[in-house]
């Protein structure tokens, strides 16, 4: 779905724009208002409707194979649109290209023309497909299977899927004759690249890859799969293959320069959208504070964004909407999923009119069995499940017998679900790109559809239901990888090395000539006159590379009261997700950690549905290593830099369902160190004088200006606030004076610091926008509280941080820093 012009737009108020006759999604969202908000309360902030946009044709291109363009014109497609024409035309004539346009535009069938085509007249030519999710390439899998069986001439091409859930049995012949293989970045790396003795027949012969949801690659695994399709292509091309990439991505910022660098070749953009798209609602949602609750620090508590969340997707279901809500974890899509069921299970008992603020069940006017029914009919869709549990699920959401669907971003991307009504964005999804992909997965029926962002208790969640123009107003952003991350390309490099000997002048074209000399000190590679080779005794370094960087080895997950493997989760997360004492969620049940155990990578768990949920904290050490880039404002000096960071779990709280601390409770887990990029500014004791800042309340000001710049830094960077990490002190030793950081939490960096030092102006005046703008006196989640403070978000001065923040604005403004948003 693309960004659009707001030619509708208002505060919140029932019944439509102007007096305007209410549209689809208005008439939804004005009966999930009347069944869920408490008497006088309206937790809408702003709602925008968005008009359908109509339909743009191309004409069929005479290179298409015959008998596929009559058995799509027999399905019903009588004509292509322009952006499926244009895409198709690029990639015949060998061009690289990406497409990037909405959701559901039909983008498969751009690369799926010239692809299918050039199979058919070339008996040996052979097709990559790589999604990022098993749950997209098993859909498209399915199209591409049904086209294939309607045309004779297709029917040698043998599709199929290798991935982890390929059976043993089957792979053989996959390699052997399949010449469409649909695989996923993981499977590429390890399975064919690392092993491509086996698949040279699909090497040689390899005419596109095709990446389709390429949005998604960013961070250390967009930079890792950047390196991946650049080992891909050189080794297709070392056997005589000169591959054609053809990409899908969301509608994005500038696709044709974040494809090239994905592929490391010049690729041309498609970005005009033919496809039709239905009306949409778009509403902004607040939760409303509870009065007389009061959280960290006596801040004041808002309603759980899931809470709301859970309440708005019942009342559409009561409506008969077929809805998604999508959570940002997977313990939050099984809690949603959950919640919502018992919300739906109890709709038969009216609530108490003593209780303005929803605990009790909503007045659904359903019959125990019609909520039942209805009950019945929601369920949890995350990773992690088996590949017979997803496919269940992707066949219920298909046919419409599973009406609601708590998921995580798995099914953001491309799934074919038809006949969605709403869709629920439980917190805002970190990028804007990925608000308007889930946005895009409603209104495939032609009347229209709701879409719902419910903020969570987060500075940015806050910033945006505010200041819509942010969310709805501007284009989506620019997708950030770095492919020449020296962290990654060691074991990249090594990787590339031992499927074919690089060149001198490819590693100078890789950037990678320092970092293979290393490696060659280290004996891992050797220097020849020809270029370079593995090392002497260098084993296979496949295995070794994480290519998502997200911690290493996998913990399992144990259920002690009868052995089940549960799932697992990589050590990184275990640390703040399965440490003892934390609430676990798997398919509805809830589980309670008694042991991790981070040597044998195994955590314990027990059956208990306890009323609380819980949440790590993290205390963090930091030494600068070298200033990288530097920029002077004045009393305000910023830089890029390279830092060493040391974290380590020491306690977790525990909240119940409306966000109130229960206890805080300690926790023994050994410390982890990396060596990452970070922004950092410092500002002079003059600077803080000027500001009317106390000496007594300069941490504070600091540690609140940190977490708030933390929590706004997605909205210049394609990150989430968990990819990030901060630090702020009143004195750092390595620069003598108050600073503040804001760094990568992935070793080498992600290239999301870098982003916010280049746009420090923006991102720092948009941070004391929404501190300023909270309702709060003194500070709390949705400004300068953060649920990761190891020092239990303890100094926090919010005004100080305002002052603060106010001061190193107008100093970069007067140094010509940026362009400030007021």
């Amino acid at each position: 779905m693309t960004p659009p012009n707001l030619p509708h737009q208002d505060e919140h108020s029932p019944g439509g724009v102007g007096g305007a006759e209410p549209t689809f999604g208005r008439e939804l969202l004005d009966d999930v208002l009347r069944v869920t908000t408490p008497r006088h309360t309206d937790p809408v902030t702003f709602v925008a409707d968005l008009p359908p946009q109509t339909s743009t044709f191309g004409e069929w291109p005479e290179w298409v194979l015959p008998a596929l363009r009559d058995h799509l014109i027999a399905a019903g497609l009588s004509i292509p649109y322009a952006h499926q024409v244009a895409v198709a035309e690029k990639a015949h004539a060998g061009e690289h290209v990406v497409v990037s346009t909405g959701t559901a535009s039909g983008k498969s069938l751009g690369y799926q023309l010239p692809a299918l085509s050039d199979l058919a007249r070339s008996p040996r030519a052979t097709v990559l497909y790589l999604a990022p999710t098993k749950a997209l390439g098993q859909d498209q899998l399915e199209s591409l299977v049904s086209l294939v069986d309607a045309v004779p001439e297709l029917r040698d091409i043998a599709p199929s899927t290798y991935d982890g859930d390929t059976p043993t049995e089957a792979r053989r012949f996959i390699r052997e004759r399949s010449r469409w293989i649909v695989t996923n970045p993981d499977m590429l790396h390890l399975s064919v690249l690392g092993r491509h003795g086996s698949w040279t027949r699909l090497l040689r012969n390899l005419t596109y890859v095709i990446v389709d949801e390429c949005h998604s690659y960013r961070g250390v695994f967009g930079s890792n799969v950047a390196l991946i399709l650049r080992r891909l292509d050189r080794l297709a091309r070392s056997l005589g293959a000169s591959p054609t990439f053809v990409l899908a991505s969301a509608t994005t910022s500038d696709p044709a320069e974040a494809a090239s660098r994905l592929v490391g070749h010049s690729v041309s953009a498609v970005t005009d959208d033919g496809s039709p798209q239905g009306g949409r609602t778009v509403a902004l949602w607040e939760p409303a504070l509870v009065p007389g609750s009061l959280g960290e620090g006596g801040a004041p508590v808002r309603r759980a964004a899931a809470s709301d969340a859970a309440r708005i997707m019942a009342a559409l279901l009561r409506q008969g909407a077929h809805t998604i809500t999508f959570v940002r974890s997977r313990a939050g899509a099984e809690s949603l999923a959950l919640r919502t069921k018992e919300m739906l299970g109890d709709a038969a008992r009216p609530p108490s009119p003593d209780d303005p603020w929803g605990s009790e069940p909503l007045d659904l006017g359903l019959s125990a069995t019609e909520s039942r029914e209805l009950a019945g009919k929601v369920a949890a869709y995350r990773a992690g499940y088996l590949a017979s549990e997803r496919r269940a699920l992707e066949k219920a959401l298909g046919d419409g017998s599973l009406m609601g669907v708590a998921s995580t971003s798995a099914l953001e991307l491309g799934v074919d679900i038809s006949g969605l009504d709403a869709v629920i964005s439980a917190g805002f999804p970190g990028t804007r790109a990925s608000f308007w992909q889930q946005a895009g997965r409603a209104g495939r029926r032609g009347q229209g559809s709701l879409v719902v962002l419910v903020a969570r208790d987060d500075p940015l969640d806050t910033y945006l239901v505010h200041h819509p123009e942010a969310l709805l107003g501007k284009p989506v952003e620019a997708t950030v990888t770095d492919p020449a991350n020296p962290v990654l390309l060691e074991g990249q490099l090594r990787c590339a090395v031992s499927e074919y000997p690089m060149t001198h002048a490819e590693a100078e074209s890789w950037g990678a000539v320092g970092v293979l000399e290393s490696l060659a000190e280290r004996g891992l590679v050797r220097r020849r006159r020809a270029g370079w080779y593995p090392g002497v005794d260098e084993g296979d370094p496949h295995p070794e590379v994480d290519i998502r960087g997200t911690g290493g080895a996998q913990v399992t997950i144990v259920d002690g009261s009868d052995g089940r493997i549960l799932g697992s989760i990589d050590t990184g997360r275990a640390r703040t997700q399965v440490h003892p004492g934390a609430l676990y969620l798997h398919m509805g049940e809830s589980f309670v950690v008694d042991e991790l155990d981070l040597v044998d990578n195994v955590a314990i768990v027990r059956p208990e549905n306890p009323e609380w949920t819980t949440s790590a904290r993290e205390k963090v050490s930091l030494d600068l290593i070298d200033e990288l880039e530097t920029l002077d404002a004045g009393p305000v000096q910023a830089s890029f830099c390279e830092v060493e960071v040391t974290t380590q779990v020491v306690e977790f709280e525990r909240r119940d369902r409306y966000g109130q601390i229960l206890e805080v409770a300690p926790l023994d887990l050994p410390p982890q160190t990396l060596v990452t990029k970070a922004v950092m500014y410092t500002v002079t004791p003059k600077l803080l004088r000027t500001a009317g800042i106390e000496e007594a309340d300069v941490p504070g000001s600091l540690h609140a200006a940190e977490h708030a710049a933390i929590g706004l830094l997605p909205l210049v960077a394609t990150c989430d606030r968990w990819d990030i990490g901060g630090l702020s002190t009143d004195l750092h030793p390595d620069t003598g004076l108050p600073t503040v950081f804001v760094y990568d939490g992935y070793a080498g960096g992600a290239g999301f610091a870098e982003r916010g030092f280049r746009r420090l102006a923006t991102w720092l005046a948009a941070t004391r926008e929404a501190i300023s703008s909270c309702e709060c006196e003194s500070g709390c989640p949705s400004c300068v509280q953060s649920p990761k403070c190891g020092n239990g978000n303890n100094p926090l001065d919010k005004a100080g941080a305002v002052r603060l923040l106010q001061e190193v604005v107008g100093c970069l403004r007067d140094a010509g820093v940026g362009d400030v948003v007021e």
